[in-house]
């Protein structure tokens, strides 16, 4: 077994919604590894600290083995989390053969965002495209790809045919259409001394049409003066 985080089980005879709950409560994951090598699928569960310990790991390619069985090569198939707790409540696993390529995704990280001269100018560094599909061998699928993103200036689309691909893994997603990130200009906001001016021109504008009306009532009370003298 080559150096590889490795998983611990036991095969699962319980079955249904009720004693995945209770399992649960015990501080017990269940499972699924899905069969390969002629394997058949086997209902396994997991204790959920050892998963969350493999699971922060992030490595591609787990060994496990179930019960007194031999360990198995396989990678994460699925996994449903609690929809408020940040638990799994639910795995599948499948089994892979290491001198055959499979097709999966691999999370894209974004480094160097801080240094981007787009985001020192203002800019907003998005993060488009978190996960990408590729086809390797199981030994070559990546943990993750990181990305190096401190050169993009404002306005910049990073697509991933600018991203070199690991050695031995393929892109399967367009590389022209798959935007890895984006540079977005800042928001133009209006200067307070800009609002001020407009204040105090509506203010002179008002004031003006008001120094006519006095004007005008002015007019009129001398036109009565003099027609009645």
């Amino acid at each position: 077994m080559a150096d590889r985080p490795f998983l611990d089980v036991q095969e699962r005879p319980e079955r249904g919604s009720r004693s995945n709950r209770r399992l649960r409560r015990e501080g017990l994951v269940p499972g699924v590894v899905y069969g390969g090598n002629g394997n058949e699928s086997l209902s396994f569960k997991v204790h959920a600290l050892a998963l969350r310990k493999i699971l922060a790991d992030g490595s591609a390619l787990i060994d496990i083995k179930i019960g007194e069985g031999k360990s198995r090569p396989v990678i994460i198939k699925d996994q449903q989390n609690h929809p408020v707790r940040d638990e799994v409540v639910h795995i599948d696993l499948l089994e892979v053969r290491l001198d055959e390529a499979i097709q999966t995704t691999v999370a894209v990280e974004l480094e160097g965002g801080d240094d981007a001269p787009g985001v020192k100018e203002g800019g907003v560094l998005e993060h488009v495209t978190r996960e990408v599909n590729v086809e390797a061998l199981p030994t070559d699928i990546p943990d993750n790809i990181v990305v190096d993103v401190s050169a993009m200036e404002i306005a910049a689309t990073l697509p991933l045919s600018e991203i070199p691909a690991p050695s031995g893994v393929t892109f399967l997603d367009d590389p022209e259409e798959t935007v890895i990130a984006t540079v977005v200009a800042p928001t133009e906001v209006e200067e307070p001394d800009e609002i001020e001016s407009e204040t105090e021109l509506v203010g002179a504008e008002a004031g003006a049409e008001g120094d006519t009306g006095e004007e005008a009532e002015d007019r009129e009370e001398v036109a009565e003066g003099d027609s009645g003298s």
